[in-house]
């Protein structure tokens, strides 16, 4: 990922410095494993760890001629371990060290992406609580339909998010195993109790049965709770896109001293962090593809999953870290416009009250379709000639006159009627701790 979208401690999980040393952390925990089994004498298991390190550019070197990552790596590691090397990588093959590793820091990258979802839950939460009352327009299909409150906006939005961690915390359970089990899964050069022991000491859990490698349908699954997640990002962009529209202007980013919004027009207050994240959303849905593509190898093992894998999974890490560190950023300097929420909730002067008229006359005694032809007819006026107002017309209205008084009228235009159970809904989702 490029550094315009990456997050240095995220990065960092990455660079191929990070990758190595994963690496390395991998065959001294397999070194150890021998070691505590009396394979590999205590003595060496000593100098293995004071010795071993690697540098990349030699690395890189040894692999030009060599034409294979993992030899060149053992390669360099050897060069400084000396003649004790020949206890590293003892029975194992290649993808032992990259699949552990790689669970490694799969693992550490979801934890601190678990880390920024909550970090978003908790501004969530306080935006919400904010605006509990802030009443708005309710808009299906784009068109005004009735009152709610920019906090119920939020709640849903903060539900979902608490979703998102449940499945985060799914796909860390099952990216988090590693595999110490030879060229094609039978521990024939090796103990099944050195994998065991490795991976304890790694932190991770030993697959069941692999075959030369992890099986990818635990990488599909960690790929697609980040496609999931990037989805409800753009989800939450694309509303603040469209409240931000200068036409609707109910809530827009924050515009900070010196900002500029266009090279040509000076006037511009654009949204563009939300248009970002809409846009990096794309990317990681993206990769889920390619994750699930790889599910499908032959046999006990091909390489064609491993180059899909070194781009997306950083990717896919990088950008969904920064995405959820861009839109705290957003929510919680969100600029809200209550009294444009307000002015907004009238601008088809009462249409938004229809249901409440039709509901009222099947009260009276009129069936729903009669009681729905009736209104329907009066708010056509009402959306066909922009001097007309709805209340109005139901007052002048004989037939609506016949079953409901001017006082029921009247009692029907009631905002509160609609935001009357705004407060059950919070608590079912933040407990008791509304306001």
């Amino acid at each position: 990922m490029i550094p315009r979208y990456s997050r240095p401690e995220m990065a960092e999980i990455w660079t191929e410095e990070s990758k190595f040393r994963s690496w390395l952390e991998v065959e001294i925990a397999v070194c150890e494993a021998w070691a505590e089994l009396g394979v590999i004498p205590k003595e060496a298991l000593e100098v293995i760890k004071k010795k071993a390190r690697f540098e990349v550019a030699r690395i890189e070197e040894i692999e030009a001629e060599v034409k294979h990552d993992v030899i060149a790596f053992l390669t360099n590691v050897a060069e400084y371990v000396g003649p004790e090397a020949r206890y590293i990588h003892l029975g194992m093959t290649s993808s032992d060290v990259l699949d552990t590793a790689m669970a490694l820091r799969m693992k550490r990258a979801m934890e601190m992406i678990i880390a920024d979802v909550e970090e978003l839950l908790e501004v969530i939460k306080q935006r919400a609580l904010e605006h509990q009352d802030t009443v708005m327009i309710g808009r299906t299909h784009g068109i005004h339909a009735e009152p709610i409150t920019f906090g119920l906006k939020l709640a849903i939005w903060y539900e979902e998010f608490r979703r998102h961690r449940r499945r985060l915390e799914a796909a860390l359970e099952t990216i988090s195993y590693g595999k110490i089990s030879g060229a094609v899964g039978t521990y024939a050069h090796l103990d099944p109790r050195v994998e065991e022991l490795a991976c304890k000491r790694l932190g991770l859990m030993p697959a069941p049965v692999s075959s030369q490698i992890i099986q990818r349908d635990r990488y599909a699954e960690y790929l697609a709770a980040l496609a999931l997640l990037a989805g409800t990002v753009e989800k939450v962009a694309t509303e603040i896109r469209h409240l931000q529209r200068t036409e609707v202007l109910e809530a827009e980013e924050y515009f900070s001293p010196g900002q500029k919004g266009s090279s040509a027009m000076p006037h511009k207050r654009n949204p563009i962090l939300s248009e970002n994240l809409c846009g990096l959303a794309r990317l990681v849905r993206g990769y889920l593809t390619p994750a699930l593509e790889n599910m499908v190898l032959w046999h006990e093992r091909d390489i064609s999953h491993s180059s899909v894998e070194r781009v997306i999974v950083p990717d896919a890490t990088i950008a969904t870290d920064f995405m959820l560190r861009r839109l705290t950023g957003v929510l919680r300097r969100l600029v809200v416009y209550p009294e444009r929420m307000k002015k907004n909730l009238w601008l088809l002067r009462g249409l938004i009250f229809s249901q409440q008229v039709m509901l009222k006359l099947t009260e009276k005694g009129l069936s729903r379709e009669e009681a729905y032809g009736i209104v329907q007819k009066l708010a056509m006026e009402v959306w066909q000639n922009e001097d007309k107002n709805f209340k109005d017309l139901l007052l002048a209205s004989e037939k609506i006159r016949k079953y409901l008084s001017p006082e029921e009228i009247e009692s029907l235009f009631d905002v509160n009627h609609y935001l009357r159970h705004v407060k059950t809904i919070f608590n079912r989702v933040f407990g008791h701790e509304t306001t």
